[in-house]
């Protein structure tokens, strides 16, 4: 891994961890800011709203910048936002400043994608995707339990110091090893342009594949505790290992994603779309059985990430000639389909289905990502469309 992804990487780590913290100091800053633990809860949604609307439009609003400069800027933005988290003197405040954090982290993926992919070879694009994705899976087996512990033991408080801590650490990489070249486009592309591509096919179904993949992923991960407390019978102490060897596994995928899209990028992504569909309808038959269910939810949790890294790879090498609110919206999308994903699977339990039905969500979301890739690739295949060429760089 070559140094500047190394610095890209950690201010992903920074970000994700940042973003999913908060659910493990949620009834401490609920105490601290005096409020009640579901309304604390905003500062998730609050946060998730953030990076879908904010992130495109401060990722156009910063399109003529140099990419480095906008980078350093959004790190900067991260670390003051964090103290400033760490002072928040009530709830309102907590929620403004979390929210402006998230329009920062919006814009910081999409635009750390798009330099990762330019800092390597063409044939190596989908492993650079994986490095920053991989920020967000090690921030959630490292970053997080680190920063629930550290909460537990000096206060909620604490946990933002060492945010803003690693917020320097993330801005001093950042600086000392992006090369100076990372620069905006010689011609920044006009929002007609930015607009236009996303009219390509490549583009808006790979954005469909992203919100069947999250409805997959989070229609049965937003209520896991819950399902395996009550459906897998494990103790309530073994749940977060469960998800410790869930998040393992997304590490390991987000890897698997990234060389299988450097090598054959559609036929590897039909190929896992197909075999997340089978894992979820194996989840939905072995739920009651632990040994079986763990297994299953490890492998679903690789899969999850896996089919994540070629889809961000095809929207960004077909948009590579007006990037700016396209790879903006990656990170958009993704929220976005964890909101629809949550709420169809809260309409499901409250209609009446239990727990269970869950993974039968995210199987038939995936039958249509399948549905969806295979045309996809057929009608690039008849066009013979080729991707657009990356534009010059100043």
């Amino acid at each position: 891994m070559s140094l500047p992804l190394i610095a890209l990487f950690i201010a992903a780590f920074a970000f994700g961890t940042t973003e999913f913290v908060i659910a493990g100091v949620l009834p401490q800053v609920a105490e601290g800011l005096g409020v009640s633990v579901p309304s604390a809860g905003y500062l998730v949604s609050g946060y998730a709203c953030g990076i879908a609307i904010g992130g495109p439009l401060l990722a156009l609003a910063t399109k003529s910048l140099s990419r480095k400069s906008l980078l350093l800027g959004l790190a900067i933005a991260f670390t003051i936002g964090q103290a400033a988290c760490a002072l928040a003197p009530d709830f309102t405040s907590m929620l403004l400043l979390r929210i402006a954090v998230a329009v920062a982290h919006g814009a910081y993926f999409g635009v750390a994608m798009v330099v990762a992919v330019g800092l390597v070879r063409e044939d190596q694009r989908g492993m650079a995707v994986a490095v920053i994705l991989s920020g967000l899976t090690v921030s959630n087996v490292i970053g997080v339990p680190a920063g629930t512990a550290i909460g537990n033991i000096w206060g909620w408080r604490a946990t933002f110091w060492v945010m803003c801590a690693l917020g320097v650490a993330a801005t001093l990489a950042m600086a000392a090893l992006l090369p100076h070249t990372t620069g905006s486009s010689a011609k920044p592309a006009g929002l007609a342009r930015e607009v236009r591509v996303l009219a390509r096919q490549q583009v808006w179904t790979s954005l469909i594949l992203m919100l069947m993949l999250m409805i997959g992923q989070f229609g049965l991960f937003t209520y896991i505790t819950p399902t395996l407390l009550e459906i897998t019978g494990l103790d309530e102490n073994l749940v977060p290992w469960v998800l410790l060897l869930n998040g393992v596994g997304a590490t390991l995928g987000v890897f698997l994603g990234g060389k299988l899209s450097d090598w054959k990028l559609m036929p590897s992504l039909i190929t896992m779309l197909a075999l997340q569909a089978v894992t979820l309808a194996v989840i939905y038959a072995v739920s009651p059985y632990p040994l079986p269910m763990i297994v299953a939810i490890v492998i679903w949790g690789g899969l999850n990430f896996a089919i994540g890294t070629p889809i961000q790879t095809r929207i960004l090498a077909w948009t590579a000639d007006a990037s700016n609110l396209a790879s903006s919206l990656i990170p958009s999308g993704f929220n976005v389909g964890i909101a629809l994903a949550a709420s169809l699977g809260a309409a499901m339990l409250n209609s009446g289905h239990g727990y269970r039905s869950l993974p039968l969500l995210g199987a038939i979301a995936m039958l249509v990502a399948v549905a969806v890739a295979l045309a996809s690739y057929v009608w690039e295949g008849r066009s013979n469309a080729t991707p657009p060429l990356t534009a010059p760089a100043e």
